[in-house]
């Protein structure tokens, strides 16, 4: 997600990018059109005023571009990670979602150790992991740009991900299962050490409200809330403004 405008960037603010790039972690080259100086800026990082607004507009949308702010031009050069989906449980709703999910542009993969699910049959061309959560992430640990979806309904699976998620800063979290399956998990989650503020972002019952009642429409329902809390995300808790 840039435009190329690197080619005149300096090779300290290059080799800056570069670290961030490898982290998978979002930054934006800030450019002076008038005399050609330039910045990395950190998503989180705060830069004051009508730049620092156009910056945070910037982040949300990964769109690059020019910018005049206070009768100065700016370039900005905008480097997003791409967002990808975690999905726990290798179930019908994740049958659905994945051709979805590659078509709108993120990357999916499936954890469900129940080897009797999770089959290349079942999901071809599909990212599978038949093994616990804790094994994968492990070595694919997740971050600020992955999307988890908890869909197995059994806590033994879905628990420990969800803390995972948590820890990570995932930009969206959501679990499958009724107001009363939810309750039962935010004790377990609670007794696992997650605090009541990271609870409260598990989208639960996950996907926005279309009444959705089959597999294929609830992976709609689910896609839709993810994309929507990946183009929105950090605006709900001011980062927007203090980006």
């Amino acid at each position: 997600m840039s435009s190329g405008w690197g080619e005149r960037m300096n090779p300290v603010s290059l080799k800056k990018l570069n670290e961030e790039r490898r982290a998978r972690r979002a930054a934006i080259l800030v450019t002076d059109l008038g005399d050609g100086s330039d910045r990395l800026v950190r998503e989180g990082e705060a830069v004051q005023g009508g730049l620092g607004d156009a910056i945070a507009k910037a982040f949300r949308s990964g769109s690059s571009g020019s910018v005049e702010v206070d009768g100065r031009a700016f370039f900005l050069n905008v480097h997003l990670p791409q967002p990808r989906l975690v999905v726990i449980g290798a179930v019908h709703i994740s049958q659905a979602l994945a051709p979805m999910a590659r078509v709108a542009g993120y990357p999916l993969e499936i954890i469900d150790p129940r080897t009797a699910f999770a089959t290349e049959d079942r999901f071809p061309d599909v990212t599978l992991h038949a093994e616990w959560p804790e094994n994968v992430l492990a070595g694919r640990p997740l971050d600020g740009y992955t999307a988890l979806a908890a869909l197995t309904h059994d806590p033994k699976i879905d628990d420990f991900a969800l803390k995972a998620a948590f820890d990570a800063g995932c930009f969206y979290v959501g679990a499958l299962g009724s107001r009363k399956t939810h309750a039962k998990r935010v004790e377990r989650l609670l007794a696992m050490g997650a605090t009541a503020d990271e609870i409260a972002r598990i989208h639960a019952p996950i996907g926005i409200d279309i009444g959705a009642a089959s597999p294929s429409e609830i992976a709609v329902a689910v896609l839709a809330q993810v994309i929507q809390a990946f183009r929105s995300r950090g605006a709900a808790a001011g980062r927007g403004e203090a980006a």
